[in-house]
């Protein structure tokens, strides 16, 4: 298999989208308006951002309204290519009968789904494994959706089921496949569709790669998940920070701010909060407190100092939109302590966040892993760049 990531991205595009109407009775799903704009541009900006050439749609239902739209992806500067066929054709028929369009390797899409993926991610794990296709696996550990899939400890998919009613089910299949297009040879003449005919054979053939995300999905696939999409791709500005180290002093290594008479600002730290509510920046603070589990402070002392350092933020003219803390010790192994992302992952949940757009601001090296795991940039602060300076070059544009 070849090093170089895929650089061709194929969307499932061609249903009615009944459960969308009435808004898909006189355009297709994809086409569905987001913020004034289709969803499916959504998609193809995201395509072209990580690196894709071209872009094939396989479209089926009112397919004149995307092609109008689209044209041959010049205004984003893609390719766009087309393969129209029946409105009954299922995925598995549509993805077939365009088989003399598809590169050697491809990623498959379906129309109503976004998520951030990091394709050099997504890829290393494909090549490394050696697997002929590799979905995409939301853990769903929110109860966001039904659940799909049962991905086993070595990362290969053990059960795939579309009806979503076989036992012990962990995860959703939410498309982002990489795809080897020699599948596409072994598929059925017969209309089934891509889950049926490849996605259930490789899982029971063990060959089925699953590359599991923490970060939810956005979609246009019902009605009731239009609010939450809107949310999510109005993209307010947020910044994610630590605490101590960020905005107060730092405690000596297996101590803690126990009170808030242990509380010190750091200099400049409630002017940057300032500077960041003025800009229109939503400010989340994220925090390690073991100090918890070590007995050395009660969890109802981390909310008395939570308090008053949010009330002295509002003096100052700024605003903590909220504050999530780890209050386990080091080796209890949960999913919360930093350089775990499992903070990062229950702010984006809880404010629609996409993380890849999202910047953290820590001040040691868990900060950073915590970051990485979670899909975020990172920047750590010191005493020659507080986070004063980290704002003010945030403002910039610069970071």
């Amino acid at each position: 298999m070849t090093l170089i990531p895929p650089t061709q991205a194929v969307i499932l595009a061609g249903g009615r989208g009944t459960r969308l109407g009435p808004l898909t009775e006189s355009r297709p799903k994809p086409m569905v308006e987001i913020l004034g704009k289709p969803f499916l541009a959504y998609q193809i900006e995201q395509l072209r951002d990580q690196g894709f050439k071209r872009i094939l749609l396989l479209l089926g239902y009112r397919p004149e309204v995307v092609q109008e739209y689209c044209e041959d992806g010049r205004q984003w500067g893609v390719k766009i290519e087309y393969s129209v066929t029946a409105v009954e054709d299922e995925t598995a028929r549509r993805l077939k009968l365009a088989a003399h369009l598809l590169d050697p390797c491809f990623l498959l899409l379906y129309c109503d789904n976004y998520w951030p993926m990091h394709l050099g991610k997504m890829w290393q794990r494909f090549v490394a494994a050696n697997a002929p296709a590799m979905i995409t696996v939301y853990t769903n550990k929110d109860g966001y959706t039904r659940n799909s899939v049962r991905v086993d400890e070595d990362g290969y998919v053990a059960v795939y089921d579309k009806t979503c009613t076989a036992p012990r089910l962990q995860g959703v299949e939410i498309s982002y496949a990489s795809i080897n297009r020699l599948l596409v040879d072994l598929l059925p003449s017969t209309n089934v569709s891509v889950e049926e005919a490849l996605y259930t054979r490789l899982a029971n053939q063990r060959q089925l790669l699953a590359y599991v995300t923490n970060h939810r999905y956005y979609s246009v696939g019902a009605l009731h998940r239009l609010p939450l999409t809107e949310t999510f791709f109005a993209r307010h500005p947020t910044l994610i920070l630590d605490r101590d180290g960020v905005l107060n002093k730092k405690p000596p290594r297996a101590e803690y701010v126990r009170s808030w008479d242990e509380f010190e600002w750091l200099p400049g730290a409630k002017e940057a909060l300032r500077l960041l509510k003025e800009a229109g920046y939503r400010v989340i603070v994220v925090s390690n407190q073991a100090g918890i589990a070590r007995g050395a402070m009660k969890e109802s002392d981390l909310l008395l100092i939570h308090e008053r350092m949010k009330a002295e933020v509002i003096e100052a003219g700024g605003h903590i939109e909220a504050i999530y803390y780890c209050p386990h010790d080091w080796e209890e192994g949960c999913e919360c302590r930093k350089p775990k992302p499992g903070m990062l992952f229950q702010a984006q949940r809880e404010f629609n966040l996409d993380l890849s757009r999202t910047l953290f601001i820590g001040d040691d090296e868990r900060d950073g892993q915590a970051a990485d795991a979670a899909g975020c940039r990172s920047v750590l602060v010191s005493s020659n760049v507080p986070l004063l300076k980290a704002v003010h070059k945030v403002l910039q544009n610069s970071l």
